[in-house]
């Protein structure tokens, strides 16, 4: 008897979650789903930026001195650290002050029900994240004075990968769908590839293409997903630490398959603000990572691996 893909959704980290699996009985996948759902509930109390509770808000209150970390808190900072050095700082979680003064100071679906605000836009200097320091012998992180950090988008990442590795211990295959964010195990019975639309940053309702992919992470970002206006101006959630201001970008989204949901998720947001420049950078001879990206007419392009990393 074949084994059907079960699913299970809720929301979470102002994102829908969809949990996937098959391949074990439905008593087993049921408890696999409420472990999953239980690690990503905890883990958004750890890293919310909307709660003066969580550990991200004690981290960032104890700027200037050294803080003691968890151990999940610690290996996302760690990842991040290294995503700041590979992607030399246009990844920063540090932008934590200029999302706030471009009006993203609440969750989005708290943004979404209120008002537009009326002033003028400053431009804020960002610090630079990779000065952070880090010591894994204590566990313990030292944020420079005032930094502020956010680590929404890698944080929802890793939730999403390390819930799909909680899951994989109930069944043969499985994947956890975050928003933007996917991490993939396994195979679904009988299949070569998982099939993943790719939506149409034009048009929400509408999927551009079918990407088909081999298991691993994918990430998609863009423009046209976290929008609200602020101060007269429509702004998104995209900022250009070169800046300070929500990114200038010539691209709608960008969709990167990669190793760890982590990676795939910076880099994603990596392209979306760097552009074409620096994708010819980022991606000169790899081959663990692919990247496809959107344009403003709706015309798809990508690395050089893309239409066989994407099955497009």
């Amino acid at each position: 008897m074949g084994h059907k893909m079960q699913y299970d959704e809720f929301r979470a980290m102002n994102s829908d979650i969809v949990l996937a699996a098959s391949g074990a009985e439905p008593s087993l996948l049921r408890e696999g789903f409420q472990q999953a759902r239980r690690f990503i509930q905890q883990s958004e109390q750890r890293f919310t930026r909307f709660t003066d509770t969580s550990e991200l808000a004690d981290l960032n209150r104890a700027a200037g001195s050294w803080f003691q970390a968890s151990a999940d808190m610690f290996q996302v900072l760690q990842e991040a650290q290294t995503l700041a050095r590979q992607t030399d700082g246009l990844f920063n979680p540090a932008i934590l002050p200029a999302l706030k003064q471009a009006g993203y100071d609440r969750s989005m679906d708290e943004l979404r029900r209120s008002a537009p605000r009326i002033g003028t836009l400053q431009v804020l200097e960002i610090q630079d994240f990779r000065s952070v320091q880090l010591d894994s012998s204590t566990q313990s992180v030292y944020l420079p004075d005032e930094m502020q950090i956010d680590l929404g988008g890698i944080a929802k990442g890793w939730i999403a990968e390390q819930a799909a590795w909680q899951l994989s211990e109930f069944s043969d295959a499985c994947a956890v769908s975050a928003g933007g964010d996917m991490f993939l195990i396994g195979l679904p019975e009988g299949g070569m590839w998982w099939e993943i639309g790719l939506e149409n940053p034009l048009q929400a309702e509408q999927d551009l293409a079918t990407l088909s992919v081999t298991p691993g992470a994918v990430a998609t970002s863009s423009i046209t997903k976290r929008r609200w206006v602020h101060h007269g101006q429509t702004q998104h959630h995209l900022i250009d630490p070169r800046t300070g201001s929500p990114a200038q970008t010539e691209w709608l989204s960008v969709t990167v398959w990669a190793e760890t949901a982590a990676e795939a998720e910076v880099y994603a947001k990596v392209l979306l603000i760097g552009g074409q420049q620096s994708a010819d950078v980022l991606f000169d001879h790899i081959t663990s990572k692919a990247y496809l990206s959107v344009d403003k007419n709706g015309r798809v392009s990508g690395s050089s691996n893309y239409h066989e990393v994407f099955n497009v």
